[in-house]
């Protein structure tokens, strides 16, 4: 009898710890490839830059004339969602498109989505070969020139990467983005 209580109160116990808080996502396990490249003040910046922090990450270009423009409003969104709730969280838009996308050009792109870029930062720095192999490494997605236009094919999500910089959890970009989620994720990650 004594035994069946004691088991009881411990499976009890397990219970209502793994209903305490919010449980930490970590539905991916894929380590950022350390890098450094240029950002849109034309410094230096890589992830040793990001060391400790809770950051998200997507694919973009300023040239792009399909997903690029809602995913980077969308990121904005998700942003002043981060400054209302009080969430300290970086973000970092790689340019698939590096030859085009200058500082210049990352700094009015990002102004069209009233970006701030206190933690936002748009990176470019880098050749086609590499940012097609970072993608792929780092984040399982394609960033590859389209052979027929003057457009990319590059994946569409928005990334999750945790204070160690292992990608732990990918969200739909350009529709149907969970915001409230994402904040949250973010939250748990602090």
């Amino acid at each position: 009898m004594r035994k069946k209580l004691v088991f009881t109160v411990g499976l009890i116990g397990l219970v209502l710890l793994a209903a305490c808080g919010k449980d930490v996502p970590d539905d991916l396990d894929w380590k950022v490839e350390d890098f450094t490249y240029t950002d849109h003040t034309n410094s230096e910046f890589g992830l040793q830059d990001l060391e400790g922090d809770v950051w998200l990450a997507n694919f973009i270009f300023t040239n792009c004339d399909t997903v690029c423009p809602p995913m980077t409003s969308n990121m904005s969104k998700i942003q002043d969602r981060l400054a209302k709730a009080n969430v300290d969280a970086e973000i970092v838009s790689y340019t698939v498109d590096p030859e085009r996308d200058t500082p210049e050009q990352l700094v009015a792109f990002s102004e069209k989505f009233d970006a701030d870029l206190s933690n936002w930062h748009f990176l470019t720095g880098y050749n086609g070969d590499e940012i097609q192999e970072f993608a792929k490494n780092s984040f399982q997605t394609l960033a590859l020139p389209d052979p027929n236009s003057d457009q990319f094919t590059h994946g569409t999500s928005f990334y999750l990467i945790n204070k160690e910089g292992i990608v732990v959890k990918k969200y739909e970009g350009v529709s149907n983005v969970p915001y409230e989620e994402i904040v949250d994720d973010v939250k748990a990650l602090q």
